[in-house]
C-alpha cells in the first residue's frame, strides 16, 4: 500500500507553506504530505486519491478562506474519505462555529493559530489523530484469524477478548465463509475443536482458553517480581489511574485483569461528558491512552488471570489465582468494578453468548448489520450502546421498566435517541422470557401497568441493568453490604461492616482490612461515573504511601 497521505488546505502561502513545513519535518517518513491552496484544489486532489485508492489519513485545513470555507471543504471531503480524521486551523473568533463543527460533520479536532511551538502545540494533536487512524488501518497479513460459529458462546467470549485487548483479528463463521472450511479441513479440526484460532507464526489453538489465548499473542500473564508495594486488582479506569499514580511516584506497581484493561467503560462506543474531549471519545480509545501512561511510568500488567482470594499473610497481602500462582504485595487497591446484573428472564441464561449479551462493545454494532436489535436498561450504558447499534442494525428497540428516561439517562443521550428515525423506545416495558433453539430467536415482552404481553421475533439481546460486584473472592475479612459493594473509611465506623482492628481510623478508602483499598465503581456509594473512578484511583494511592509510612 502507497503512503497514506496528509493534505493541507490553506489559500494563505506563508500558512500553507509553515503547515506544510512543519508537517514534513515529522511525518514525511511514513505519510506523503499533500499541499494544496483552496477548497476546490483540496476537492479534487482528494477525487484523484480516491480513483488511486490511495488512502487519505488526516486532511488539515484553514477555516477562514475565500469561496469554501474549512469547514464546507471538509463537509464535502467525508464522502471522498470517509474514514479520513479532520483537523481545523482556526482564530479565537471562530471557536463557536469548530465546536458546531464536532457535531455537524465530525470534526476531530480544533486548532487556533498560531501552533508555536508545533514540538507542543501541534505534533501531540497530530500524533493522537494519526495513531487514531493507524489503529484502524492495519496491516491485515499479521490479524489473527478466528473460525468458528456465529452463535457460539465460546467463539464470542474469543472475539470480544481480542477485540477489548485491541488485536486484530479476521472472522471466519462456519456456516458463511467457504474459508473458513478450508481452514477447519487443513488444520484437522472439528465441532469440538472450535473457535479454532490462527495466531502468525504460531501453533493453531483449538477452543482455549482466554489464559491459553494470552499467552499464544505474547500478552503478559505472570508476574516479575515476588514482591510489589502495591497489587491493582482490576484494570478499569480506577485501577489504571492508581496504576499511572503510583508508578510515577515510584512503587513498584502491579495490575491484574481477567479480561482486558479498561473494564466496563473500556467497551463504551462513545464517552462524551468527559473532561477535556469536547468531541467525546470511546472507551477503546481512552483506556489504550491510559494504557499507554501505565506501561511508560513502568508498571506491570498481568493479564487473563482470575483471581480467587486474598489472604493476609503477616504485614504482606496475597492475590492468589485461580488454577495456582499468586502475587504477594505489601498493600492491594480492589478496582474490580461491577458486572451488569443478570436478567432473570425465562431462557436467557442458557442463550447467553448466543445472542443474548451482557453489555456490548463498539466493535460489536457491526454484527447486527441489517437486523432489528433489542437493548434492555435506561441508564447512560444502555443509551451509548443504542445509539452505536443504530449505526448498524435496521431498528433498535429500547426496553425500559421504568415510566421515563429522563429520570436516570443524561438529557444529550435522550435527544439524540428519541430524534432518531430507527430507534424506538418501550417504557414501563420489561422482557420476561427468552427462546431460541441454540441460540435467540424470539422475546417475550411485558407491559407492567397492564400486564399484557407481546411476543418478538429477535436475535440480539443487549442487558444493561444494575450493577453487580464480583467480591466473593475477597472473603469475610473484607466487609461488604448486603449487595457485595465493598465497605470504606468511616462508613466503618458507622456499623456497615467488621469491626476495624486497629487504634488508628481507617483511611477514607481503606477497606476492613489494613493496607486493603478500595476505589471506583466496586466501592459502597461510589458515583458509578468514569470521571469519579479515576479520581478514587488516584486518591487510593494517596492513601497506600500514607498506610506503608505507618508500617
Amino acid at each position: 500500500m502507497s503512503k497514506p497521505a496528509i493534505v493541507t488546505v490553506d489559500d494563505d502561502p506563508q500558512v500553507s507553506a509553515a503547515i506544510t513545513r512543519d508537517l514534513s519535518s515529522r511525518y514525511a517518513a511514513d505519510y506523503r504530505i499533500v499541499r494544496t491552496n483552496s477548497g476546490a484544489e483540496a476537492l479534487d486532489v482528494l477525487v484523484q486519491l480516491t480513483l488511486r485508492d490511495e488512502p487519505v489519513a488526516l486532511i488539515v485545513t484553514d477555516q477562514r478562506m475565500p469561496q469554501m470555507s474549512g469547514i464546507e471543504l471538509l463537509a464535502q471531503a467525508r464522502s471522498h474519505c470517509p474514514e479520513a480524521k479532520f483537523l481545523l486551523l482556526t482564530a479565537y473568533a471562530d471557536t463557536d462555529v469548530a465546536i458546531s463543527a464536532i457535531n455537524d460533520i465530525g470534526l476531530d479536532y480544533y486548532l487556533l493559530k498560531p501552533w508555536d511551538p508545533p514540538a507542543e502545540r501541534l505534533y501531540p494533536v497530530v500524533d493522537d489523530l494519526l495513531g487514531d487512524w493507524q489503529s484502524a488501518h492495519v496491516d491485515h497479513s499479521s490479524e489473527v484469524r478466528v473460525v468458528g460459529h456465529r452463535w457460539s458462546d465460546r467463539s464470542h467470549e474469543t472475539k470480544m477478548f481480542l477485540a477489548h485487548n485491541h488485536v486484530p483479528y479476521r472472522w471466519y463463521d462456519v456456516e458463511r465463509d467457504s474459508e473458513a472450511t478450508r481452514l477447519i479441513t487443513t488444520a484437522g479440526a472439528d465441532a469440538a475443536d472450535l473457535p479454532l484460532v490462527l495466531v502468525p507464526g504460531g501453533e493453531a489453538l483449538r477452543a482455549p482458553t482466554t489464559l491459553a489465548l494470552a499467552a499464544a499473542l505474547g500478552l503478559p500473564t505472570v508476574a516479575q517480581r515476588p514482591l510489589y508495594d502495591v497489587c491493582i486488582v482490576g484494570g478499569g479506569p480506577a485501577g489504571l489511574a492508581a496504576a499511572v499514580y503510583a508508578a510515577s511516584e515510584g512503587l513498584s506497581t502491579v495490575v491484574v485483569e481477567r479480561e482486558a484493561p479498561g473494564g466496563q467503560a473500556g467497551t463504551s462506543a462513545s464517552i462524551e461528558n468527559y473532561l477535556g474531549f469536547p468531541k467525546g471519545l470511546s472507551g477503546s480509545d481512552l483506556a489504550q491512552r491510559a494504557l499507554a501512561q501505565v506501561r511508560r511510568f513502568g508498571a506491570e500488567l498481568v493479564l487473563a488471570q482470575d483471581v480467587a482470594s486474598l489472604e493476609t499473610r503477616g504485614p504482606v497481602q496475597a492475590v492468589v489465582f485461580e488454577g495456582g500462582g499468586e502475587i504477594e504485595s505489601r498493600s492491594v487497591i480492589v478496582a474490580t468494578g461491577v458486572s451488569y446484573r443478570r436478567l432473570g428472564a425465562a431462557g436467557s441464561d442458557e442463550l447467553t453468548g448466543r445472542g443474548v449479551y451482557y453489555g456490548a462493545s463498539a466493535s460489536e454494532a457491526n454484527q447486527c448489520d441489517g437486523d432489528e436489535v433489542y437493548v434492555v436498561g435506561a441508564a447512560n450504558s444502555a443509551g451509548q450502546a443504542v445509539l452505536n447499534l443504530a449505526r448498524y442494525a435496521k431498528r433498535v428497540v429500547l426496553v425500559v421498566r421504568g415510566p421515563s428516561l429522563e429520570a436516570t439517562m443524561s438529557r444529550y443521550l435522550v435527544e439524540r435517541i428519541t430524534a432518531s428515525p430507527t430507534i424506538e423506545v418501550r417504557l414501563g416495558t420489561e422482557v420476561v422470557a427468552c427462546r431460541g433453539d441454540g441460540h435467540l430467536e424470539g422475546i417475550t415482552l411485558r407491559e407492567r401497568g397492564t400486564g399484557d404481553s407481546v411476543d418478538v421475533e429477535a436475535s440480539w439481546l443487549f442487558v444493561f441493568i444494575g450493577a453487580s460486584p464480583r467480591t466473593d473472592w475477597l472473603g469475610q475479612a473484607v466487609a461488604r453490604d448486603d449487595h457485595g459493594f465493598v465497605v470504606t473509611g468511616h462508613d466503618l465506623r458507622a456499623g456497615r461492616g467488621a469491626s476495624w482492628p486497629l487504634e488508628r481510623e481507617p483511611f477514607a478508602l481503606e477497606t476492613s482490612v489494613p493496607g486493603v483499598f478500595a476505589a471506583g465503581d466496586v466501592r459502597l456509594d461510589s458515583m458509578k461515573r468514569v470521571a469519579s473512578a479515576v479520581g478514587e484511583g488516584a486518591m487510593s494511592v494517596y492513601l497506600v504511601h500514607r498506610y506503608l509510612a505507618t508500617v
